[in-house]
């Protein structure tokens, strides 16, 4: 399959809440280490109706949404596929 602008995919952005992140580290217990786009290390809880529905490894693209009242915290709200990180990267919008 041609890598031409036909094959791209309309994909979920963030809103004005959420922000880009690589998940770093699993800790268990339905949590993750994230590495955001804004340069803050965060612990994101995955919520109840992604947690057997959606396998989150390391190394995955996601979004998370920070907490108001805490900072270093956030949920995570969306996982990219492999194929949409890697147009995310290209488009330039992931370091």
């Amino acid at each position: 399959m041609s890598e031409d602008e036909g094959s791209r995919k309309n994909l979920r952005m963030p809103d004005e809440d959420e922000v880009f992140a690589e998940v770093t580290n699993m800790l268990g217990a339905n949590r993750v280490n994230v590495r955001c786009a804004d340069g803050t290390e965060r612990t994101a809880r995955i919520p109840g109706r992604m947690q057997k529905r959606i396998w989150i490894r390391e190394g995955d693209i996601v979004l998370v949404e920070p907490w108001d009242w805490q900072d270093e915290k956030a949920d995570v709200t969306w996982r990219y596929e492999k194929a949409d990180a890697e147009q995310l990267r290209e488009e330039g919008h992931l370091d």
